[in-house]
């Protein structure tokens, strides 16, 4: 019989493929070189045509495939979603990313708050701990570039943050599988930038990189991070979207020859860290309590 914990590490395992797969999102969307809106269009687009596939596929061969939107709160979770990918994008164009990068890191303690205040799930004190940590990681690497941005583009990001913050709290709350429903969500950024792009024109010097980041990336990514929460709390859930925070640059110092500072590998590497610590401690309390289980209920 599977416990409790075995569903923690499933969950664990499930957020971490979903985090260490949009790490590569921010540098395929500049490989493509386009304008912002057409860059959403074709994104979301291909997302929502490769998540209507797998579905129908997965439909196909087994009566138990998840819903697309289950009910009233996946209607609200599909909009959170697509609300959020739509200030995320705009964002990325209106400051700088360090400023952005900084303000999504506020995803964690959204999520810790919103489940705290709605579901009554208090983090635990390790929980606290790892998320002070990685704040303090993020504050490190953008500290020197804090305040070049814009107002509006800080507003923006910081709502992205609380609307992907809001759909893993309701996505918690539910205790459904909302899997492909943050992937339906994008048709709402889909819908907006078509229309845009219809002003404006379809600018994309190299749209194959933009497909294939719709395609494959954003809906392994977006899959694995909305099913999360049906496993582990918001909290745990939203730190391992700060994994594009440290491993973006990366991808971007190997791709484009931009070196990080001595300040962004310092906090990616308590980043870091304070992630892998956090999930072992987890998986450890889950096997103790598990073999003390075992000793109270033997066979």
């Amino acid at each position: 019989m599977t416990t409790t914990h075995d569903h923690h590490a499933k969950g664990l395992l499930i957020t971490a493929i979903g985090g260490m797969t949009l790490t590569v999102d921010i540098p395929l969307i500049r490989l493509a070189d386009g304008e912002p809106w057409s860059i959403l269009m074709t994104r979301t687009g291909m997302t929502l045509l490769a998540a209507l596939v797998i579905w129908a596929v997965w439909r196909l061969f087994s009566p138990k495939a998840p819903q697309l939107i289950p009910g009233r709160a996946g209607l609200v979770v599909a909009a959170l979603y697509g609300l959020g990918s739509i200030t995320f994008i705009t964002a990325v164009f209106n400051t700088s990313t360090a400023n952005l990068v900084f303000i999504l890191a506020f995803n964690p303690m959204f999520s810790a708050l919103l489940s705290w205040l709605f579901l009554g799930e208090r983090p635990r004190p390790a929980t606290f701990v790892a998320m002070a940590a990685m704040i303090v990681g993020v504050a490190i690497i953008v500290g020197d570039s804090m305040g070049s941005g814009h107002l509006f583009g800080n507003v923006l990001a910081l709502s992205s943050a609380l609307c992907i913050a809001g759909a893993i709290t309701i996505s918690r709350a539910s205790g459904k599988d909302m899997g492909f429903t943050s992937l339906i969500g994008v048709v709402l950024p889909f819908l907006v930038a078509a229309f845009m792009v219809g002003k404006t024109g379809y600018q994309v010097a190299e749209p194959w990189w933009i497909v294939f980041n719709g395609a494959v990336i954003m809906p392994i990514s977006f899959f694995c991070l909305a099913a999360g929460p049906r496993y582990i709390s918001g909290a745990e859930v939203s730190m391992f979207y700060l994994l594009e925070t440290v491993l973006a640059p990366v991808w971007v110092w190997m791709i484009f020859s931009e070196v990080p500072s001595r300040n962004s590998l310092i906090g990616g590497t308590i980043l870091i860290v304070a992630l892998i610590a956090h999930s072992l401690w987890q998986l450890h309390e889950g096997r103790r309590r598990r073999t003390a289980l075992a000793a109270r209920h033997p066979a």
